[in-house]
């Protein structure tokens, strides 16, 4: 959820541009569904919250992915992984076409407390968890909500306090009027002017293509409420509270590109400040690239997954 201009001035004029920066999402490219390979999850899960399809054998893995997204954001990285894991690719209710039933209530809460019912009714041995932007929080407050569930996890260009990009100074109390503010432009817009909403924000978070036309896409196929009420909690949840108690072990992955994107000294900085509670965590910039890192440098984000799960 992060955007080109998020370490410079003027941060409270620049809600709206976070709410189109969040409402895109987390992913990478890859669109085409790979029905052959996909095992759906234990048929005895039923979740008006979030679904699940499996891939592959061996430990498992779970995949997040951010505010409007599909779980095809992941299928690259699945599709890789599969041969060594058993993967499980979230969608999340509201995005990209998923059903949303709950109007404008609670989002990030009640979707932690299905993927740990999800954990458990599945039978899965301490997952890995990588979630990328809002799916990166939702990872990071599972594993401190219920340590014993999750063996390792990963935040992918997702901050702790998504407003804290505004400044240190920032609170959730002092942010709930932006974040409502954001949520009524998401509902307020027309179709068209969300649709040129969307494009002109992808164009600041990813370099490729595909990968924009993709996230537009799925924006424009997701629940308007949905994206009104996941903002609003992204906005004014903070997790920084809990770092400190977390015995799980964690990398936060982020983003720094030199041509348009995040300055590699903001970058540092941003990500140092607010993951410094947090005991051991590996934090791991990646340069050359925006905020969908697994699209803009896929070797280099694999390389790094495959550290992460063999550390």
């Amino acid at each position: 959820m992060m955007f080109m201009s998020r370490h410079g001035g003027g941060r409270a004029l620049r809600v709206f541009a976070l709410a189109s920066a969040i409402a895109v999402g987390a992913g990478a490219i890859a669109l085409a569904t790979r029905a052959d390979a996909a095992i759906q999850a234990p048929a005895a899960f039923v979740s008006d919250r979030l679904s699940v399809e499996v891939v592959g054998g061996g430990p498992d893995v779970i995949l997040i992915p951010g505010l409007a997204s599909s779980r095809e954001v992941w299928r690259a990285e699945a599709e890789r992984l599969k041969a060594t894991h058993r993967v499980h690719l979230v969608q999340l209710a509201g995005f990209a076409g998923e059903p949303w039933t709950h109007g404008d209530g609670a989002f990030v809460e009640p979707v932690v407390d299905e993927l740990a019912r999800y954990v458990r009714e599945a039978g899965l041995e301490r997952p890995a968890v990588i979630g990328h932007s809002m799916g990166g929080l939702v990872g990071v407050l599972l594993a401190q909500a219920e340590p014993e569930l999750v063996g390792r996890v990963m935040s992918v260009d997702s901050l702790p306090f998504f407003s804290a990009m505004f400044g240190p100074q920032v609170t959730p109390e002092n942010a709930r009027p932006f974040a409502a503010q954001a949520a009524a432009g998401i509902l307020g817009a027309d179709e068209a002017g969300f649709r040129a909403q969307q494009a002109q924000t992808a164009v600041g978070m990813v370099r490729d293509p595909a990968t924009r036309d993709a996230m537009v896409e799925w924006s424009m196929a997701s629940d308007r409420q949905a994206m009104a009420a996941a903002i609003r909690d992204v906005m004014t949840t903070d997790a920084r509270p809990g770092l400190a108690a977390m015995t799980t072990p964690a990398w936060a992955v982020y983003a720094s590109d030199a041509d348009g994107g995040a300055p590699a000294a903001g970058a540092d900085a941003l990500w140092g400040r607010e993951y410094a509670a947090l005991p051991g965590v590996k934090l791991v910039r990646v340069d050359g690239t925006r905020h969908f890192i697994m699209a803009d440098q896929p070797a280099r984000f694999a390389e790094l997954v495959d550290q992460f799960l063999a550390d």
